[in-house]
Protein backbone atom coordinates (compact mmCIF):
# COMPACT_ATOMS: atom_id res chain seq x y z
CA UNK A 1 0.00 0.00 0.00
CA UNK A 2 1.40 3.86 -0.96
CA UNK A 3 0.84 6.04 1.46
CA UNK A 4 0.40 9.38 -0.41
CA UNK A 5 0.75 12.82 1.72
CA UNK A 6 -1.66 15.93 1.02
CA UNK A 7 -0.80 19.18 1.30
CA UNK A 8 -3.33 21.63 2.43
CA UNK A 9 -3.20 25.51 1.80
CA UNK A 10 -5.48 25.90 4.84
CA UNK A 11 -2.08 28.33 6.16
CA UNK A 12 -1.46 30.09 2.59
CA UNK A 13 -4.75 30.93 1.29
CA UNK A 14 -3.71 34.24 0.06
CA UNK A 15 -1.46 32.10 -2.76
CA UNK A 16 -2.73 31.83 -5.81
CA UNK A 17 -3.85 28.51 -7.28
CA UNK A 18 -1.00 28.32 -9.61
CA UNK A 19 1.42 29.27 -7.17
CA UNK A 20 0.23 27.32 -4.53
CA UNK A 21 0.45 23.60 -6.67
CA UNK A 22 3.91 24.84 -7.47
CA UNK A 23 5.15 24.99 -4.15
CA UNK A 24 3.42 21.66 -3.43
CA UNK A 25 4.95 20.31 -5.70
CA UNK A 26 8.26 21.52 -5.15
CA UNK A 27 7.72 20.54 -1.20
CA UNK A 28 7.64 16.47 -2.53
CA UNK A 29 3.96 16.67 -1.88
CA UNK A 30 1.84 13.84 -4.21
CA UNK A 31 -1.51 15.88 -3.48
CA UNK A 32 -3.19 18.91 -2.57
CA UNK A 33 -6.59 18.87 -0.29
CA UNK A 34 -8.11 22.22 -1.07
CA UNK A 35 -11.83 23.69 0.37
CA UNK A 36 -13.25 24.58 -2.99
CA UNK A 37 -15.84 26.71 -1.92
CA UNK A 38 -13.24 29.36 -0.79
CA UNK A 39 -11.75 28.97 -4.35
CA UNK A 40 -12.28 31.45 -7.04
CA UNK A 41 -11.68 29.19 -10.27
CA UNK A 42 -13.52 26.54 -12.12
CA UNK A 43 -13.54 23.15 -11.39
CA UNK A 44 -12.26 22.50 -14.87
CA UNK A 45 -9.25 24.97 -14.21
CA UNK A 46 -8.27 23.29 -10.89
CA UNK A 47 -8.52 19.72 -12.13
CA UNK A 48 -6.43 20.56 -15.27
CA UNK A 49 -3.65 22.67 -13.05
CA UNK A 50 -3.23 19.77 -10.77
CA UNK A 51 -2.97 17.38 -14.18
CA UNK A 52 -0.22 19.68 -15.37
CA UNK A 53 1.81 19.00 -12.06
CA UNK A 54 0.76 15.57 -11.62
CA UNK A 55 -0.94 16.44 -8.40
CA UNK A 56 -3.52 14.34 -6.89
CA UNK A 57 -6.43 16.35 -5.22
CA UNK A 58 -8.68 15.43 -1.99
CA UNK A 59 -11.60 17.83 -2.56
CA UNK A 60 -12.64 19.38 0.72
CA UNK A 61 -16.19 20.78 1.26
CA UNK A 62 -18.49 21.40 4.32
CA UNK A 63 -22.41 21.84 5.08
CA UNK A 64 -23.42 24.93 6.02
CA UNK A 65 -26.74 26.66 6.75
CA UNK A 66 -29.19 27.73 9.26
CA UNK A 67 -31.16 24.34 9.19
CA UNK A 68 -31.30 21.44 8.74
CA UNK A 69 -32.39 21.41 4.97
CA UNK A 70 -30.04 24.02 4.07
CA UNK A 71 -26.93 21.72 5.21
CA UNK A 72 -28.88 18.85 2.32
CA UNK A 73 -29.18 21.62 -0.17
CA UNK A 74 -25.35 22.77 0.76
CA UNK A 75 -24.04 18.88 0.55
CA UNK A 76 -25.86 18.61 -2.86
CA UNK A 77 -24.51 21.67 -4.60
CA UNK A 78 -21.17 21.57 -3.07
CA UNK A 79 -20.42 17.84 -3.48
CA UNK A 80 -21.29 18.38 -7.30
CA UNK A 81 -18.98 21.05 -7.50
CA UNK A 82 -16.40 18.90 -6.28
CA UNK A 83 -16.76 16.17 -8.55
CA UNK A 84 -16.14 18.14 -11.28
CA UNK A 85 -12.45 18.89 -10.08
CA UNK A 86 -11.37 14.84 -10.82
CA UNK A 87 -10.66 14.26 -7.01
CA UNK A 88 -9.38 10.84 -5.39
CA UNK A 89 -12.60 11.69 -3.29
CA UNK A 90 -14.31 14.29 -1.21
CA UNK A 91 -14.34 14.62 2.46
CA UNK A 92 -16.45 16.73 3.92
CA UNK A 93 -17.34 18.98 7.41
CA UNK A 94 -20.71 17.43 8.24
CA UNK A 95 -23.85 18.50 9.60
CA UNK A 96 -24.00 20.12 13.41
CA UNK A 97 -22.81 18.94 16.52
CA UNK A 98 -26.53 20.21 17.73
CA UNK A 99 -28.94 18.69 15.38
CA UNK A 100 -30.71 15.81 16.13
CA UNK A 101 -29.41 12.42 15.45
CA UNK A 102 -32.01 12.08 12.95
CA UNK A 103 -31.20 15.22 10.69
CA UNK A 104 -27.36 13.72 10.89
CA UNK A 105 -28.48 11.14 9.82
CA UNK A 106 -30.33 12.33 6.17
CA UNK A 107 -27.44 14.20 5.59
CA UNK A 108 -24.89 11.13 6.22
CA UNK A 109 -27.51 9.50 4.15
CA UNK A 110 -27.71 11.63 1.43
CA UNK A 111 -23.85 11.78 1.18
CA UNK A 112 -23.79 7.99 0.40
CA UNK A 113 -26.50 8.50 -1.93
CA UNK A 114 -24.62 11.07 -3.94
CA UNK A 115 -21.37 9.38 -3.73
CA UNK A 116 -23.34 6.06 -5.22
CA UNK A 117 -25.29 8.33 -8.27
CA UNK A 118 -21.37 10.14 -8.90
CA UNK A 119 -18.91 7.63 -8.41
CA UNK A 120 -17.19 9.88 -6.19
CA UNK A 121 -16.45 8.58 -2.74
CA UNK A 122 -17.26 11.20 0.52
CA UNK A 123 -15.50 10.62 3.67
CA UNK A 124 -17.00 13.00 6.86
CA UNK A 125 -14.41 14.02 9.55
CA UNK A 126 -14.37 13.73 13.09
CA UNK A 127 -14.80 17.83 13.98
CA UNK A 128 -15.54 19.64 16.93
CA UNK A 129 -18.92 21.46 16.20
CA UNK A 130 -20.38 18.86 13.71
CA UNK A 131 -21.60 15.41 13.83
CA UNK A 132 -19.00 13.79 14.70
CA UNK A 133 -17.65 15.62 17.32
CA UNK A 134 -17.17 13.01 19.54
CA UNK A 135 -16.06 9.10 20.45
CA UNK A 136 -19.68 7.83 21.36
CA UNK A 137 -21.44 9.97 18.73
CA UNK A 138 -19.13 8.49 16.41
CA UNK A 139 -19.58 5.01 17.28
CA UNK A 140 -23.68 5.34 17.05
CA UNK A 141 -23.78 6.62 13.88
CA UNK A 142 -21.44 3.72 13.07
CA UNK A 143 -23.50 1.59 14.41
CA UNK A 144 -26.33 2.78 12.51
CA UNK A 145 -24.72 3.60 9.38
CA UNK A 146 -22.11 0.72 9.01
CA UNK A 147 -20.63 2.06 5.56
CA UNK A 148 -19.85 5.24 6.96
CA UNK A 149 -16.29 6.63 5.82
CA UNK A 150 -14.38 8.63 7.64
CA UNK A 151 -11.51 11.37 7.80
CA UNK A 152 -9.44 10.37 10.59
CA UNK A 153 -8.89 13.79 12.96
CA UNK A 154 -7.78 12.54 16.29
CA UNK A 155 -6.82 15.84 16.98
CA UNK A 156 -10.66 17.08 17.81
CA UNK A 157 -11.24 14.39 20.30
CA UNK A 158 -8.38 14.69 22.24
CA UNK A 159 -9.76 18.60 23.03
CA UNK A 160 -13.63 17.84 23.26
CA UNK A 161 -13.37 14.89 25.85
CA UNK A 162 -10.07 16.21 27.85
CA UNK A 163 -8.45 13.00 27.73
CA UNK A 164 -5.97 10.75 25.99
CA UNK A 165 -8.82 8.76 24.65
CA UNK A 166 -7.49 5.46 26.28
CA UNK A 167 -10.77 5.35 28.51
CA UNK A 168 -12.64 4.75 25.10
CA UNK A 169 -11.43 1.96 23.06
CA UNK A 170 -14.07 0.44 21.68
CA UNK A 171 -15.24 4.29 19.86
CA UNK A 172 -11.50 4.75 18.70
CA UNK A 173 -11.55 1.04 17.34
CA UNK A 174 -14.54 2.08 15.35
CA UNK A 175 -13.54 5.17 13.96
CA UNK A 176 -10.27 3.22 13.45
CA UNK A 177 -11.81 1.01 11.24
CA UNK A 178 -14.08 3.35 9.00
CA UNK A 179 -11.24 5.86 8.80
CA UNK A 180 -9.93 5.76 5.11
CA UNK A 181 -8.16 9.19 5.23
CA UNK A 182 -5.91 10.97 7.98
CA UNK A 183 -5.57 14.50 8.68
CA UNK A 184 -2.04 14.45 10.71
CA UNK A 185 -2.40 16.88 13.30
CA UNK A 186 -1.64 16.56 17.06
CA UNK A 187 -4.14 18.08 19.29
CA UNK A 188 -3.81 17.63 23.16
CA UNK A 189 -6.10 17.65 26.31
CA UNK A 190 -7.36 21.53 25.77
CA UNK A 191 -6.72 22.29 22.14
CA UNK A 192 -6.69 20.76 18.90
CA UNK A 193 -3.15 21.85 17.86
CA UNK A 194 0.23 21.86 19.56
CA UNK A 195 2.91 24.29 18.68
CA UNK A 196 5.80 22.08 19.01
CA UNK A 197 5.20 18.06 18.79
CA UNK A 198 8.36 17.02 19.64
CA UNK A 199 8.97 19.33 22.78
CA UNK A 200 8.89 17.37 25.88
CA UNK A 201 5.88 18.12 27.27
CA UNK A 202 4.20 17.55 23.74
CA UNK A 203 5.55 14.20 22.69
CA UNK A 204 3.65 12.01 24.54
CA UNK A 205 0.66 13.78 22.35
CA UNK A 206 2.45 12.95 19.26
CA UNK A 207 3.13 9.13 20.54
CA UNK A 208 -0.72 8.95 21.10
CA UNK A 209 -1.85 9.80 17.49
CA UNK A 210 0.98 8.01 15.89
CA UNK A 211 -0.36 4.85 17.57
CA UNK A 212 -3.92 5.55 15.76
CA UNK A 213 -2.31 6.61 12.80
CA UNK A 214 -0.51 3.26 12.82
CA UNK A 215 -3.34 1.17 13.39
CA UNK A 216 -5.04 2.69 10.58
CA UNK A 217 -2.54 2.18 8.33
CA UNK A 218 -2.06 -1.24 9.17
CA UNK A 219 -5.60 -2.24 8.84
CA UNK A 220 -5.74 -0.55 5.51
CA UNK A 221 -2.79 -2.46 4.17
CA UNK A 222 -4.42 -5.67 5.15
CA UNK A 223 -7.81 -5.05 3.86
CA UNK A 224 -5.47 -4.61 0.33
CA UNK A 225 -6.20 -1.13 -0.12
CA UNK A 226 -3.61 0.42 -3.06
CA UNK A 227 -2.92 4.05 -1.11
CA UNK A 228 -3.70 5.97 1.98
CA UNK A 229 -3.87 9.68 1.82
CA UNK A 230 -2.43 11.98 4.68
CA UNK A 231 -2.40 15.50 5.17
CA UNK A 232 -0.46 17.34 8.30
CA UNK A 233 -2.84 19.54 8.76
CA UNK A 234 -0.94 21.81 11.48
CA UNK A 235 -2.85 25.55 10.78
CA UNK A 236 -2.56 29.14 11.15
CA UNK A 237 -3.34 31.10 14.41
CA UNK A 238 -5.50 30.92 15.90
CA UNK A 239 -4.44 27.21 15.91
CA UNK A 240 -1.39 27.63 16.01
CA UNK A 241 -0.37 29.23 19.39
CA UNK A 242 1.25 32.51 19.63
CA UNK A 243 3.57 34.49 21.55
CA UNK A 244 1.34 37.33 23.96
CA UNK A 245 4.10 40.17 23.14
CA UNK A 246 4.35 40.18 19.60
CA UNK A 247 1.33 37.47 18.06
CA UNK A 248 3.59 35.86 15.97
CA UNK A 249 2.76 31.96 16.12
CA UNK A 250 5.27 29.80 17.50
CA UNK A 251 6.39 27.87 14.63
CA UNK A 252 5.59 28.16 11.14
CA UNK A 253 2.65 25.57 9.75
CA UNK A 254 3.99 25.05 6.49
CA UNK A 255 7.25 24.14 7.69
CA UNK A 256 5.55 22.01 10.10
CA UNK A 257 3.32 20.74 7.60
CA UNK A 258 6.50 19.43 5.75
CA UNK A 259 8.22 18.32 9.04
CA UNK A 260 5.04 16.50 9.50
CA UNK A 261 4.93 14.63 6.38
CA UNK A 262 9.27 13.36 6.46
CA UNK A 263 8.41 12.41 10.00
CA UNK A 264 5.76 9.76 9.03
CA UNK A 265 7.71 8.85 6.17
CA UNK A 266 10.77 8.17 8.79
CA UNK A 267 8.38 6.03 10.59
CA UNK A 268 5.98 4.46 8.38
CA UNK A 269 7.99 4.88 4.67
CA UNK A 270 6.04 5.90 1.72
CA UNK A 271 5.06 1.86 0.81
CA UNK A 272 3.96 -0.23 3.61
Amino acid sequence: MQLLFSKSNWEVPELSLGDFLARTAAAGFDATEIYLPARPEAPSEIAARHADLDLKLVAQITTTGDTPGDHQQSLIDNFRSACRTQPLFVNCHTGRDVFSQQDNLTLFQLGQDLSRDLGVSLVHELHRGRALFSGPETKRYLEIMPHLRLTADFSHWFCVHESDLKDQPQNTTAAVRAARHIHARVGFREGPQVGYPLSPANKPWLDLHMALWADIIALRDSEGAPYLTITPEFGPAPYMPTQSDTDQTVADPWDLNVWMRQYLIDTFGRVV
